[in-house]
């Protein structure tokens, strides 16, 4: 399997915060820049600004924690992110609600604003940019460039107010003709050709594509659609080898008139775009069919339908094409329940395409969840994960979720954090009521007598 490298300049993301987002009360931070307790051969240099230090960066980070006690949220609210972006402006109507997820526990959550920040690298410049919005306006958005070192900023919007810097002022007048108060600047911009601003909505095209179990079947249309490619074929069929699932080839099959239909508004649903999509998300016929898996026999080969293969082969097969997509382009892969229904060696390989230079030469990064403390390793060996790629998600008494990282607590270098994990040290644990499972199983034994 090979990997091209990328040619568009450096690009990483560094550090993701919200407030007041699905299960985040409070404000989180997931950070992927390195710390003194970083596994040296997986720290990436990067730089992020003319005649500087480059930024230290690290290609995966790892979410672990008991069920509902919010990682999958940590990538729901990057990947909300990332929709606000790409949709505000083509998406909304004047007047219409932004549609938004706070915190629902408490009744003052529900009225405060929620709030995004992200800070990444993009062509080698580091960028600050984030805003906060409520149900039916954006309260506060903001874009800063650090070419050398310190801040400068592109614009500053509170309000229907924006403030521009040191960018096109005739073209950044011209969006702001166009803006509405429950669309991002950036989202107008972009759609108006800002030639300082488009860069940055192209950044979260880009990145943290979220693979979820709901987009299984487009990720599916992605890897087949590979496998027809042959600059691709080589590295899909080298991935699908490699699992063991004895899959020798994949063809698509477009489904009936009545069917398309009914997947074309699902495929607009899933990616946030009910109405027209934009023109780097439209949704091809090609993209609404049907995959087939054929597998090699001792007769020939055998084509199967998606519903006679293992959960196993779906799931991988539809990781396979977005994990290639990222490596290539050096951007950034959010994967939801990544150990979901496949075999620990090989989401622990999986990982290692991220964590190698040598597989992974573009930088390109993989933000995960996943229930297996064996990723976490054991002390003994090489380490799957550095001691500031481990994260914890915790849900607190009042119901909202904590995110920590593993290096505030400390661990020793040599530390078997898997199983001081599993021994409840780190917290991050279910809390297991027997008591529940005895009196579930009573009740049952005496309806049945």
């Amino acid at each position: 399997m090979s990997i091209e490298t990328s040619n568009t300049g450096p690009s990483a993301l560094l550090n993701f915060r919200a407030e007041n987002v699905r299960s985040f009360r409070d404000e989180f931070e997931l950070s992927l820049v390195s710390t003194p307790m970083a596994e040296a051969p997986y720290v990436r240099d990067i730089p992020w600004r003319e005649a500087g230090a480059p930024e230290r960066v690290l290609p995966a980070a790892g979410v672990f924690g008991a069920n509902a006690s919010g990682k999958s949220n940590v990538l729901e609210a990057m990947d909300d992110m990332r929709q606000y972006v790409l949709r505000s402006f083509r998406s909304g109507e004047p007047g219409g609600r932004i549609p938004r997820w706070p915190f629902r526990l408490d009744e003052q959550s529900v009225d405060r604003p929620s709030g995004y920040e992200v800070d990444f690298v993009l062509s080698g410049v580091r960028h600050e940019y984030g805003f906060t919005l409520e149900d039916e306006r954006v309260v506060e958005e903001w874009a800063y460039r650090r070419p050398k070192g310190r801040a400068a900023m592109m614009f500053h919007r509170k309000g229907d107010t924006v403030d521009f810097g040191a960018i096109d002022k005739a073209r950044s007048r011209a969006a702001r003709d166009l803006l509405r108060s429950n669309a991002l600047y950036l989202s107008t911009a972009a759609a108006a050709g800002h030639p300082q601003l488009t860069p940055l909505r192209q950044w979260f095209a880009g990145n943290m594509r979220y693979a979820q179990a709901a987009t299984r079947p487009l990720r599916q249309v992605l890897t087949a659609k590979m496998l027809d490619d042959d600059r691709h074929r080589g590295a899909v069929l080298s991935l699908l080898w490699a699992a063991d699932l004895g899959i020798a080839d994949a063809k698509k099959h477009l489904p009936d008139p009545a069917m398309r239909d009914g997947l074309q508004r699902a495929a607009r649903v899933l990616i946030g775009a009910e109405e027209e999509p934009a023109d780097e998300e439209s949704i091809e016929l090609d993209e609404l069919a049907i995959v087939h898996l054929t597998h090699s026999g001792s007769d020939g080969e055998v084509e199967f339908e998606a519903g006679e293969e293992s959960l196993g082969t779906l799931v991988w097969f539809g990781l396979v094409g977005p994990v290639l997509q990222s490596l290539e382009a050096g951007s950034v892969l959010l994967a939801d329940e990544l150990d979901a229904s496949l075999h620990p060696d090989l989401v622990q390989r999986l990982v290692r395409l991220f964590q190698d230079p040598q597989t992974n030469p573009n930088l390109a990064q993989l933000v995960f969840n996943s229930h297996d403390p064996a990723l976490m390793g054991d002390g003994t060996a090489e380490r799957l994960l550095g001691r500031d790629q481990i994260w914890f998600s915790e849900k607190l008494n009042d119901g909202s979720t904590r995110l920590y990282p593993l290096a505030e607590l400390g661990p020793r270098k040599n530390e078997a954090v898997a199983k001081r994990y599993e021994e409840g040290r780190y917290g991050a644990r279910p809390i297991i009521m027997d008591g529940g499972f005895v009196d579930a199983a009573e009740q049952v034994a005496v309806t049945t007598s």
